[in-house]
């Protein structure tokens, strides 16, 4: 592998830590708003590539976390709303991240995601990661999500690899299932054991993290 690609949120970054945000927000809520909010903003991603009715993430990101509010008959204000969507500027990364980083150091690396190019620069920036990328790429340019096989190709493009010489990671089973179609060697990044999705599609590599991943992928 000449170069590795990540997914960003659930891969790198912690999505489920919006929760304790959520939580302040709304008392005893966080968890259900939290699970809801994610399963919406995927869900919204695929509909409106489908639909070709694109908006960029930052609003689908909106627009999910409304519905999550609203299907659980909460009251809210702007204040409150921007509080919670700001979350996903500063969300943590996995505990692993930054070792993986450092031991992959020797590569070529990228973040391919469906946020915006200015959410997912502040959110690198804010983890102190940027120097460790040599591309963050956005669906943005674009209009449309993954996992479109044209999303992929971004990655293809920006690092002048052929598809085959790159490793895509990733912990949605869904983008998973996507990258491998496009052609990617893939590693599934297995966090919470979930169960593969039924697509015909399998993982050149499943593992419960990166350091697992790096184990078996490169030495």
């Amino acid at each position: 592998m000449k170069a590795i690609v990540f997914d960003a949120y659930g891969t790198l970054f912690d999505v489920t830590s919006v929760a304790e945000v959520c939580d302040k927000q709304f008392p005893g809520y966080g968890q259900q708003i939290s699970e809801m909010w994610r399963q919406k903003q995927l869900e919204y991603t695929w509909l409106r590539a489908l639909m070709r009715r694109y908006e960029d993430f930052a609003a689908v990101n909106r627009g999910a976390l409304q519905y999550a509010l609203h299907q659980l008959n909460l009251w809210y204000d702007n204040e409150m709303l921007n509080t919670v969507l700001a979350s996903y500027l500063t969300l943590p990364t996995f505990p692993d991240v930054p070792q993986a980083l450092h031991a992959l150091r020797t590569h070529r690396l990228a973040i391919l995601s469906n946020g915006t190019q200015g959410m997912l620069e502040a959110l690198v920036r804010n983890a102190g990661l940027l120097w460790n990328f040599d591309h963050v790429l956005s669906v943005d340019p674009l209009k449309t999500y993954k996992p479109d096989p044209r999303v992929y190709q971004l990655a293809v493009n920006a690092l002048g690899v052929a598809k085959e010489r790159i490793l895509f990671i990733s912990s949605n089973g869904w983008d998973v299932a996507g990258a491998k179609s496009f052609g990617f060697t893939v590693g599934w990044l297995n966090r919470r054991g979930k169960v593969a999705e039924e697509l015909g599609i399998r993982p050149d590599y499943e593992v419960a993290n990166l350091l697992e991943l790096i184990e078996r992928a490169f030495r």
